[in-house]
């Protein structure tokens, strides 16, 4: 029997884009070290990825690749047929009869291994490195692995259903999203807000210090972007019109979604910045993923603005809800896969999958009105199993004695504290640096914080975490938020 003959452009173009998928692992790190509140939780967050990528990478030639898509898998998950990367060379991939299963298998890997490190950016700075790497391979294969085999294995539930999702929608994004609020709530519970007092004024700036370093950010969000191309584009497993439409509209709907990000922060804030237009490119990549083979480039201009918009209002959710999201991943990856996938629904159209040849019934572009309620579906079912699974995980390793996932409460508070005095210092010696010793007096005011204290939820039990004076030294505030020379602030978790 002669072994099937495959295109070698083919192949080196989805090898390339595998290259490209991988380079945007350590450009999460970036990206999330960019929006850090300090060096610190800059380095664990880069190092978070990092881990993501090896972890993964063993536990996709463990039985990774086999879960998501042995050919003989159930509507739910795969089986262990492929296990150990056994029979996985040069036969026809589960994913496209023109790629072989080896080259299919390392392109997936990549996808895979991306995932958790965008899912744990949420709160990646305040979890130990040890349970972080056994909840890694925990929660790929009980969460990614299961919606990847629904979404993508000719055999899952959702792909028999009908369902689009080009790039990742659900498997990476939403899975990624969902994942990231649950381990926020268990991880980093963020502080009440909205309470007007001197203690809710210093707890709410726990949570709204702003990114320590927009260099790494920039990077970050360029090196997303680039290997987005890798991701989107090497989708179509092909060097085919289809991918180069994916190419295209990628580019187009980044482009519009930071532009539109750029312009509500501006209508509501008075300026630009690289926050704004690095948090909107991203959101817009993340809302076209799953669209990327189906829709042209106008129907990628409405999906790049949409996306722009709803994920640049879900950033208020962090503070609706009460979770610490740093990163904001769930609003980014979470709510911007979910509309994508919706809007995938609505504007897929039969002739831009028939650049390949792939023939699909199409979204309501082409009248088909099921495909929203099918796409929607999937969706939150992804969603659902995502968060409760993680929310699991992370419930039961909190239990087990060195599996807790959190750093002590008091390095935290501490870092928080010697944090801000840095911050502080740094800002009164730019804003007084032209004034008179008079007047640099008048301008600077003194808090002092005589005792912090820790609240458990569960048990209500208080334990004092500092009890010594720390005098901080900060620019004097309006009248209206002032605050007292003597603060008691009990921080809860």
């Amino acid at each position: 029997m002669s072994s099937p003959q495959y295109s070698s452009g083919d192949i080196a173009w989805v090898l390339a884009s595998t290259a490209l998928v991988w380079l945007m692992i350590p450009g999460v790190g970036y990206f999330y070290a960019g929006m850090a509140k300090s060096q610190r939780n800059a380095l664990a967050m880069i190092m978070c990825s990092v881990l993501s990528l090896v972890v993964v990478t063993v536990q996709w030639f463990v039985w990774g690749y086999s879960l998501c898509f042995s050919q003989t898998a159930s509507y739910f998950i795969g089986n262990l047929d492929n296990a150990f990367l056994r029979n996985v060379l040069g036969g026809p991939s589960v994913g496209s009869k023109d790629m072989p299963d080896l080259i299919f298998m390392i392109f997936q890997c990549m996808f895979a291994a991306l995932t958790p490190a965008l899912a744990i950016g949420s709160a990646a700075s305040r979890a130990r490195l040890f349970p972080l790497i056994i909840f890694v391979f925990i929660w790929s294969t009980l969460v990614y692995d299961v919606i990847a085999c629904w979404t993508w294995n000719p055999k899952g539930w959702s792909y028999k259903m009908g369902v689009l999702d080009f790039a990742g929608g659900t498997p990476v994004h939403i899975t990624s999203g969902f994942a990231s609020l649950a381990y926020a709530y268990i991880i980093g519970r963020g502080n009440e807000h909205g309470d007007n007092s001197s203690e809710g004024r210093l707890q709410h700036q726990m949570t709204t210090q702003k990114p320590q370093n927009m260099s790494n950010l920039i990077t970050g969000c360029a090196f997303l972007w680039f290997g987005w191309f890798g991701f989107n584009g090497g989708s179509a497993l092909s060097g085919s019109l289809r991918a180069g439409m994916a190419f295209l509209v990628t580019n187009l709907a980044a482009s519009v979604a930071a532009l539109s990000w750029m312009g509500m922060d501006y209508w509501k804030q008075g300026k630009f910045s690289a926050l704004s237009f690095c948090s909107g490119a991203v959101a817009g990549l993340v809302t076209i993923t799953p669209a990327a083979g189906f829709v042209g480039p106008a129907p990628a201009v409405a999906i790049g603005f949409l996306g722009g918009v709803a994920c640049n209002c879900a950033v208020h959710l962090k503070h609706w809800l009460n979770f610490d999201d740093v990163a904001d991943v769930f609003a980014i990856h979470g709510v911007g896969g979910y509309m994508g996938s919706i809007l995938t629904g609505v504007f897929a159209e039969q002739y831009i999958a028939a650049l390949d040849d792939t023939i699909i019934p199409g979204g309501w572009m082409n009248g088909n009105w099921m495909q929203v309620p099918r796409q929607m579906a999937d969706a939150t079912a992804g969603a659902m199993w995502s968060f409760c699974i993680t929310y699991l995980i992370l419930l039961v390793m909190d239990r087990i004695p060195g599996l807790s996932m959190r750093v002590a409460r008091e390095d935290d508070i501490k870092q928080f504290l010697n944090n801000a005095s840095h911050n502080n210092e740094s800002t009164i010696e730019k804003i007084t640096a032209t004034y008179s010793t008079d007047q640099k007096s008048d301008q600077m005011s003194y808090y002092q914080v005589d005792r912090i204290i820790t609240v458990n939820h569960e048990t209500g039990e208080r334990r004092i975490v500092k009890d010594d004076m720390i005098e901080m030294e900060q620019h004097r505030i309006p009248s209206s938020t002032y605050v007292d020379d003597h603060v008691k602030m009990s921080l809860s978790y």
